[in-house]
């Protein structure tokens, strides 16, 4: 069994999605003592303060798999200048009901892919103000904006470029680094 699990949250339900597959490259970049988990996000209702004393199983699975992480990686797509909607109720219900924070103290890395020349930079930025309202210490830099367009996966679901997968392998190599001095 590795020694650091990752808890993957894809702010994209999108089965095919740029982010689902940047998460799945990211993850093939780690070294072999780190092991990655997609969280499912989709079937969660929405979140509703009233149903805090009795959460739906699928939350209290989602709080679960977060309690058990050595650490955090978000990836996520912007809709609309902002994070997805469900990648938002997620969050709110693993911190909720209040003072039961699953997401508090567990180290995390931010980062997300567009076709758009801004890679979610926005998304990103509103995503490490919700986390750190959430007590989650956010890798700060390097930060990457990353922008797909056609041939930037290879037929494995590889980063295709070299240049992009040496910066995604920097990016890499620091998130791992965060994640182990969290653990320490």
């Amino acid at each position: 069994m590795s020694q650091y699990q990752i808890a993957v949250v894809v702010g994209s339900l999108r089965h095919d999605s740029i982010n689902r597959r940047l998460a799945g490259a990211l993850s093939r970049m780690a070294p072999p003592e780190f092991a990655f988990k997609q969280l499912s996000i989709g079937d969660l209702p929405l979140y509703n303060q009233d149903d805090d004393a009795a959460q739906a199983a699928s939350v209290k699975a989602l709080k679960n798999e977060i309690a058990s992480a050595s650490g955090l990686l978000f990836v996520t797509p912007e809709y609309n200048r902002s994070i997805p909607g469900v990648l938002k109720n997620a969050i709110d219900h693993a911190s909720r009901p209040y003072g039961q924070n699953a997401w508090s103290g567990k180290p995390a890395g931010v980062i997300g892919a567009s076709i758009g020349a801004l890679g979610s930079a926005l998304a990103q930025q509103h995503l490490r103000n919700v986390l750190a309202y959430l007590d989650v210490p956010t890798l700060g830099q390097p930060e990457a904006f990353v922008q797909v367009k056609d041939g930037f996966f290879d037929a494995d679901g590889n980063v295709a470029n070299a240049d992009t997968r040496k910066f995604l392998q920097g990016w890499m190599d620091r998130y791992v680094a965060w994640v182990k001095i969290h653990n320490a």
